[in-house]
């Protein structure tokens, strides 16, 4: 199995299985409701975690969550700790209508803090970082591959969203620690008074506490490249750490050809896209471009995902099959040569078209994508209009306690646009 790593400027070869393979994809900060764009790098870590399932591997995913930001303390002064802990819940919630439940940790800042305490010390120890009044700092010149990444010069790389202060050695050294300011609710203590982690440490220390010092895939959008992703390699490979092997950065979501975000106002929410086109076309649409490329969100694809999904669906509509068509093996190749999910919906096709419903039911499973199933029970279909009542009353406690219900009983509830339907699980 190959896979394109930043790092290495081409495709890596992956172990053979089982492994083991340690994943780390990073996560929202949560201070709003989660646009789609966040959804793309959790979407690609629990369909590769699959992949890399099918083919024999053992896995662990990790999917981290920022819970202590600037971002968090500017959109809720005095009250950010309650604001990261409701927009927490949030993002769980919408990713887990996906339903593909495949991260194995959660691991929050605030459930962390002992970790990059002591990864900080470490640092410190080592000559790598300096504290200033309360603050500490690395010592980005004297790790001497910073850029490597990046791909970068060292005096050509300083982030633009690091805080000024006169009393750094240079310019472009990063803050570990920020020493707690007017108008942060929230801090810790530490060796060099109270405050609270830079962003960069925590991804390091969560990294290492639940992967070790050396793991195969660190995932993200491909705009942490720098500083974030640049910083984490220094901070762990200053404490001689091997850190990650291959570096999955996806393409970015764009919106009628700009980068989706929040600060450019041109925002939908996971939680709006899935209630407005449903489960099915939004992860069709996702399939739709190679997960190194960006991907243009709009009606018109959001459309074409539509008919795409419909096509396929409807194939089973009939029970007429037949094995003709492409071959297993050649699912196998594309998704084992960089995950090439453009080409593996393309066989998708070709066996709806020859009617190998088999073969595209299984392809369709890897990717959370559920055919029809016969018509539920009288007393299931109850429980699943209740729960739609309730989603649209926002009482998700009883949505999901009647989701769970359905479940158990064997039976799956679909979102999708204008309403859901029931397939059986499994």
């Amino acid at each position: 199995m190959r896979l394109y790593s930043t790092l290495a400027r081409g495709l890596v070869d992956l172990p053979e299985p089982p492994g083991p393979i340690g994943m780390y994809v990073c996560g929202p900060t949560v201070y709003a409701r989660a646009h789609i764009g966040n959804a793309r790098p959790y979407v690609l870590g629990c369909w590769y975690k699959r992949w890399l399932r099918e083919r024999g591997y053992e896995v662990t995913l990790v999917h981290n969550i920022t819970d202590v930001n600037d971002k968090i303390y500017a959109a809720a002064p005095g009250a950010s700790a309650e604001r990261a802990a409701e927009a927490t819940e949030w993002y769980l919630e919408d990713t887990g209508r996906f339903g593909l439940d495949e991260v194995d940790h959660w691991p929050k800042v605030t459930e962390s803090m002992d970790e990059i305490v002591r990864f900080i010390v470490d640092l410190v120890g080592r000559g790598y970082a300096y504290e200033v009044e309360g603050d500490v700092y690395f010592r980005v010149g004297r790790f001497e591959e910073y850029g490597r990444l990046s791909g970068q010069r060292i005096d050509q790389l300083e982030d633009e969203e690091e805080e000024p202060n006169a009393l750094k050695e240079a310019p472009r050294d990063f803050a570990l620690w920020k020493a707690s300011k007017s108008g942060e609710d929230t801090a810790w203590d530490s060796p060099w008074g109270r405050g609270r982690p830079g962003w960069h440490i925590e991804c390091s220390a969560m990294a290492e506490k639940l992967l070790g010092p050396s793991f195969e895939i660190h995932g993200g959008g491909l705009d942490l490249v720098f500083p974030h992703h640049e910083n984490e390699v220094a901070q762990s490979r200053a404490l001689g750490y091997e850190f990650a092997k291959v570096w999955m950065h996806n393409g970015m979501l764009r919106f009628t050809g700009e980068k989706m975000s929040k600060s450019l106002g041109n925002v939908e929410t996971i939680e709006e896209v899935l209630d407005r086109w449903g489960i099915e076309t939004t992860l069709l649409f996702f399939l739709t471009a190679h997960w190194r490329s960006p991907i243009d969100f709009s009606d018109d694809t959001m459309e074409q995902a539509r008919a795409q999904w419909t096509t396929l669906s409807n194939a089973f509509v009939l029970d007429d099959q037949t094995d003709a068509g492409p071959e297993w093996d050649q699912l196998v190749a594309v998704l084992d040569d960089d995950f090439n999910t453009p080409a593996a919906l393309a066989l998708m096709h070709e066996w709806r078209r020859v009617r190998n419903l088999d073969r595209l039911q299984k392809a369709l499973e890897i990717f959370g994508l559920a055919p029809p199933d016969a018509e539920a029970p009288d007393g299931i279909r109850v429980l699943a209009r209740l729960r739609q009542e309730a989603r649209q009353q926002r009482d998700f406690t009883e949505s999901d306690r009647l989701r769970a219900e359905i479940e158990a009983a064997g039976w799956e509830v679909r979102d999708e646009a204008g309403g859901y339907r029931l397939v059986r699980a499994g």
